[in-house]
């Protein structure tokens, strides 16, 4: 699901080394054994629609993290994934969070300012293609 979900992304900025798209079925599940990895899958009617992990070291100081938030093609653009922030935001708290995402995707950036999130000015080139912009919300 998580690579059915990327594949656009990953054919778009051709980022093979970071994309969720392009990772290793290894690695998903290294991070899923994490203590501090809260993984949750998004259902709409019964369906597997998508995914968010959460990362809360449950530590004072350190923030939450978002990464990654995907949905399937078919459940984009419904408002789902703002339900789904919000829900996580409930369990693990409402301030505190940091998250990245890809400084050339509007509908991207739209979303996490929307809920709240503020670009840190601090961003990192991948490629030439692609670079990633890092939000937090206090």
């Amino acid at each position: 699901m998580q690579r059915a979900a990327f594949a656009q992304l990953l054919e778009k900025y051709q980022d093979f080394d970071t994309s969720p798209g392009n990772e290793p079925l290894e690695k998903v599940q290294m991070r899923l054994k994490q203590p501090f990895t809260y993984f949750y899958f998004i259902c709409v009617e019964g369906e597997k629609a998508g995914a968010i992990r959460v990362v809360d070291p449950k530590e004072v100081g350190q923030p939450k993290r978002i990464s990654p938030l995907f949905l399937l093609p078919a459940y984009r653009g419904q408002g789902i994934a703002q339900k789904v922030i919000q829900l996580c935001e409930h369990l693990h708290g409402e301030t505190g969070w940091a998250l990245d995402t890809i400084l050339q995707e509007a509908g991207n950036r739209h979303l996490y300012e929307k809920m709240g999130y503020r670009a840190t000015g601090k961003t990192e080139q991948i490629n030439d293609k692609m670079t990633l912009i890092f939000y937090e919300k206090e």
